[in-house]
């Protein structure tokens, strides 16, 4: 029975230090050496101040700007309350949340089918990306705010556009974060002309 007992605490502890311990120290520090940006969160950079992440949405305020997805995470975007609303495509209190969303950017572009992903939320509430179809619904509104042709917002967005990863996998995707940025360098760069 003692023999047992020393066995038992002597294998916990060695797994306690291995898969407790040197596995995640392990991981870690690969992560670091092989995947640096991705192990610290895509973080973005401007003025040596984080303005934000590449692999998480963010709320964006004004015409000036293109719009992420809705947000169900806490407030808004907040990624210690990561989640989707849990609302069923019949539940009262979503159908008609989307649907004052869609009559609100209706106005923006009247006539205009609104993408759904402009009114509908991701499964975490944290996604940065939308489709080009987002992207392109918002660019006469942008390009409006900013005193820009919408040829060369447009050509911000397809600069701005991923395609899918070897033709197959996932959708085309546009970031806002990354868009947004490009968007105030190239009417920064026009304004100090």
């Amino acid at each position: 029975m003692r023999k047992n007992l020393i066995i038992s605490i002597v294998y916990t502890a060695v797994t306690a230090v291995l898969l407790g311990i040197a596995y995640p120290l392990l991981m870690t520090g690969l992560a670091q050496v092989f995947f640096h940006d991705q192990a610290n969160g895509q973080l973005v950079t401007e003025n040596n101040t984080i303005i934000g992440s590449r692999i998480i949405g963010q709320a964006f305020i004004g015409d000036r700007y293109f719009h992420s997805r809705p947000s169900a995470a806490g407030n808004g975007y907040d990624a210690s309350s990561s989640g989707g609303s849990n609302f069923g495509p019949t539940n009262k209190k979503y159908v008609d949340r989307v649907a004052g969303d869609v009559a609100a950017l209706q106005t923006t572009a009247p006539g205009q089918s609104v993408p759904i992903d402009l009114v509908t939320t991701s499964g975490s509430g944290l996604d940065p990306d939308i489709t080009p179809a987002a992207a392109e619904f918002q660019i006469q509104q942008v390009a409006k705010a900013r005193g820009m042709s919408e040829e060369k917002v447009k050509a911000l967005v397809a600069k701005n556009t991923t395609e899918r990863q070897f033709d197959v996998l996932g959708e085309s995707r546009v970031n806002v974060l990354e868009l947004n940025l490009d968007l105030d360098n190239t009417n920064n760069q026009t304004t100090s002309k």
